[in-house]
């Protein structure tokens, strides 16, 4: 049996049986909860681009230490001011998915 083989059965397996699941566990859910938990998963789209915002700081600071050896204490440091300045953009996200899934509406 092949690798894809193998990785296609279990993502086969793993969403039939997640959708057997999900309507039995949210059966008692209103239209207003399940509008929440919609706006919860946009709102962790957010972690998506933070995710590619600090490859990209990644991929710039090893480009730029590759270029100059010497100087790669300053942009190591340089580039972990900026990868935690992406990685804030993950935290709101995150706050706002917890808030609409927790508080509002509830």
């Amino acid at each position: 049996m092949l690798l894809t083989d193998f990785i296609t059965n279990v993502y086969a397996n793993v969403f039939s049986s997640f959708l057997v699941i999900m309507p039995n566990l949210y059966a008692e859910m209103s239209v207003g909860e399940g509008l929440r938990f919609l706006g919860a998963g946009v709102a962790a789209i957010g972690i998506l681009g933070a995710g590619i915002g600090q490859g990209v700081v990644g991929q710039g600071a090893c480009l730029a230490i590759g270029r100059n050896p010497e100087m790669a204490s300053k942009i190591t440091s340089t580039m972990i001011i900026a990868a935690g300045i992406a990685e804030s953009g993950a935290i709101y996200a995150l706050v706002i998915a917890i808030l609409l899934i927790f508080v509002v509406g509830g």
